[in-house]
This record gives C-alpha cells, sequence and structure tokens, in this order.
C-alpha cells in the first residue's frame, strides 16, 4: 500500500522534471497601437525616397521563455490607415492603383516558426497584402521588457524588411513609383 502512494506521488513529480517546460507558461501580450509604427520608403521617380506610414497598427504576442521557438507574433494594418500626410495622395494609394483598400482592407503577418539568439529573433511566416500571401522571413530585435508601473508590463521591438510591391501584385505606376519597399517596424507590446 505504502509503495502504490510513493509511486502516485512520484509520478507528477517526475512529470514536471521531465518537461519542466510544461511548467512555465508562456506570456500573452497585444500590440499597443498607439506605441507602434510601420514606416515605408520607396523611390519616387528615381530622384528620391518617399515616406509613408500606416497608423494604429495591431497584433499579438506569445513569448514563450521555455522554449522561444514556440513563440509566435501576428501582425495587422488597416489599408485604410496608409498616411503620406498628403490627403490627396493618401485617396490615391486607397485606390486600386496601389492598396485597393476597399477590396483588400487588411494586410496581415502571421508567424509559423521562430528561431532566437540572443535578443534577435528570426521569424519566418505568411505576409498577406493586397489578397497575395508569401512566406517572408522577419528578423525582429527585442529592444527592452519591463514594468513600466502605470503603462502595465511591456516588451519592445524593432524590424527592417525588404519587399517587392510587385511580388503582390501592386504593379501601379511602376517606373515612376519603384518596385522595392523598405519598411521600418517599431512596437511595443502590454502583457495581458
Amino acid at each position: 500500500m505504502k509503495t502504490r502512494f510513493a509511486i502516485a506521488m512520484l509520478v507528477p513529480l517526475f512529470a514536471i522534471v521531465v518537461h519542466p517546460r510544461s511548467a512555465q507558461a508562456a506570456d500573452n501580450y497585444k500590440i499597443d497601437p498607439e506605441h507602434a509604427a510601420v514606416i515605408f520608403k520607396v523611390d519616387h521617380l528615381g530622384v528620391a525616397p518617399a515616406y509613408g506610414r500606416f497608423n494604429d497598427p495591431t497584433g499579438t504576442i506569445v513569448l514563450d521563455k521555455g522554449d522561444p521557438s514556440r513563440s509566435t507574433f501576428t501582425f495587422e494594418v488597416k489599408t485604410e490607415n496608409v498616411d503620406t500626410d498628403n490627403p490627396k495622395r493618401d485617396a490615391h494609394l486607397k485606390s486600386p492603383d496601389f492598396f485597393d483598400a476597399k477590396q483588400f482592407p487588411t494586410i496581415t503577418f502571421k508567424s509559423k516558426s521562430v528561431k532566437v539568439d540572443g535578443e534577435k529573433y528570426t521569424v519566418s511566416g505568411d505576409l498577406t497584402l493586397h489578397g497575395v500571401t508569401k512566406q517572408i522571413v522577419v528578423p525582429l530585435v527585442k529592444t527592452g521588457e519591463k514594468d513600466t508601473g502605470r503603462m502595465g508590463y511591456r516588451t519592445g521591438w524593432v524590424a527592417e524588411v525588404d519587399l517587392k510591391r510587385s511580388d503582390y501584385g501592386m504593379t501601379g505606376m511602376m517606373g515612376p513609383i519603384g518596385d522595392d519597399v523598405h519598411l521600418t517596424i517599431s512596437f511595443e507590446a502590454v502583457k495581458s
């Protein structure tokens, strides 16, 4: 009887020792749109780069510190939120010539795999833009993490990515407007 009781007590302890990851839950975060930026740069007329941004990006992060490769990242921007500080140009960018905001209201990224080296994360995932989904690699760098008190426990990230808009069927005004687009993405996410 004592042997059965001892075995029954040891089995859960053995499971914790053998599978320590299961004892450590992943942390869930929500991207703070007020402290996030998606900035793009594209060539204009072969003369100079033109810049713009997408306001109010959203998304979620699940950080698994026990096994960072199990972490996940999702990101979304509304094409309606494109902002170049020029209402006429913004309206043109929302038209079928470019983002076609009515037909394709969102740009999304969903991670599929994560590799980690210190504070550098290599995140592979699906980017859906203009109705086309392609797998891309996003090099994410963790810029900080702390309890900010009133504004909650936060983690910060930055990434730089290069895309070809023609890969996503965005071929309007090709030539005057460059094909290569450079993205800078910076955001804070708040622990749930």
